[in-house]
């Protein structure tokens, strides 16, 4: 489909969804969103659903200023993925064994490494700026820089909700592996600082929602964000990069006969600010839950712990600020979906997946997400599909 146009306040609202569909609470965020005064353009994504001042699957565009709550508090939040020259017959019946390699590889929920990672050790790891990386540490706010050492030991870990680990397999029988996590809590911590620095800020007292709050440009707190939220963004791509290189090391091991290669790995963020220029004008891009689908660009919009997931490539649509959907996107809350499911449930929809099964994970059921097939239906003239790829291990914190 193309998008829908819904009037807002200062600008147009483009979505890439059936406007009735979207809940009454994430509307009027929408509405709120398109009332800044520094707005130049709002695209709203198949994906979309209630968030903390402005919504998940939206992608807003602003001139001189940037909004923390339309970047998300996982600053960097992302997927990564890679093609394996495995195929399904080289795999196990049984995956329990493999699931816990992974698992005693990569600590997940609150775990963390009780030695940071050493990424010399890691197979094919880049380390070229890794000392450069943590010594800009010393510049963030100095209200977390005591969290260093957690930080570093969290390097490499998966954390939880809706956060996992999978290993998949394509509609030609080709093995990958995907994972999706961020900047684990150093990164909320950053976020959550900054979103109380900017609501206090003058220009923001007027606003409908003060979780909209904005830095404005050529300030010292713009300044401090930025430096802030750059280095989380890169926190949480190493974070996929290291989880990534341990992961193939398991296989490494596990398939040591077989000798895996991997191609290169596809990592894209889904929680993020970009500079970008568009109609001449350059402007900061946020992405809160979407991802970059420009011309050429690969991404990853992967479904439920139950469902496919989809590898793309872009296809620059500008009128979408040049991207798609980050996911299939939740259809009802955490706590609603714990009321509504049982593990019974959990059981039928994770059928054949090596997983959880029980009612820590409950509210991951697939039956909480909005039909990923639909989504990817709806987005057909943003990216297009290089492969379909379906779990049959899924890790959850």
């Amino acid at each position: 489909m193309s998008y829908t146009e819904v009037p807002g306040i200062r600008v147009p609202i483009r979505m890439w969804t059936d406007p009735a569909t979207v809940e009454g609470q994430a509307m009027q965020q929408l509405r709120n969103i398109s009332s800044l005064p520094w707005l130049h353009g709002l695209a709203v994504m198949p994906d979309v659903h209630l968030g903390k001042g402005a919504t998940v699957g939206s992608v807003i565009a602003m001139k001189g200023a940037v909004c923390p709550a339309a970047v998300g508090v996982d600053i960097g939040c992302g997927m990564s993925a890679v093609k394996t020259s495995l195929t399904a017959k080289d795999l196990p019946d049984d995956l329990s064994r493999l699931r816990s390699k992974i698992e005693q590889a990569i600590p997940v929920g609150r775990g963390l490494h009780t030695d940071p990672v050493d990424p010399r050790k890691l197979h094919g790891f880049a380390t070229a700026g890794w000392d450069d990386f943590w010594h800009r540490f010393d510049g963030v706010a100095h209200e977390v820089k005591w969290r260093r050492e957690r930080a570093m030991q969290q390097m490499g870990t998966l954390g939880a909700g809706n956060h996992m680990i999978e290993l998949c397999i394509d509609t030609v029988g080709t093995v990958w592996l995907m994972l999706h996590s961020g900047s684990r809590n150093i990164g909320k911590e950053l976020a959550e600082h900054h979103m109380t620095v900017a609501r206090s800020l003058p220009h923001n007292q007027g606003l409908v929602d003060r979780d909209l709050a904005v830095f404005i440009s050529d300030t010292p707190q713009m300044a401090a964000y930025r430096e802030d939220l750059y280095w989380a963004q890169e926190y949480a791509k190493n974070n996929r990069a290291v989880m990534m290189a341990l992961f193939q090391d398991v296989l490494r091991r596990e398939f040591a006969k077989k000798k895996v290669t991997f191609d290169e790995v596809i990592s894209c963020h889904h929680n993020y600010v970009a500079e970008e220029r568009y109609d001449g004008v350059d402007l900061l891009v946020t992405r809160k839950g979407a991802i970059r689908a420009g011309d050429g660009e690969y991404g990853i919009i992967p479904g439920s712990m139950g469902t496919s997931s989809y590898i793309v490539r872009g296809l620059g649509n500008e009128a979408a600020f040049n991207s798609a959907s980050h996911g299939a996107g939740r259809k009802m809350s955490r706590s609603a979906a714990k009321k509504r499911f049982t593990v019974r449930d959990l059981e039928e929809q994770t059928r054949g997946v090596e997983c959880r099964k029980d009612s820590g994970v409950v509210d991951e059921i697939p039956g909480a997400y909005k039909s990923i097939e639909k989504v990817m239906e709806q987005q057909r003239d943003l990216v297009e599909i290089v492969a379909q790829i379906k779990q049959v291990i899924c890790i959850k914190g």
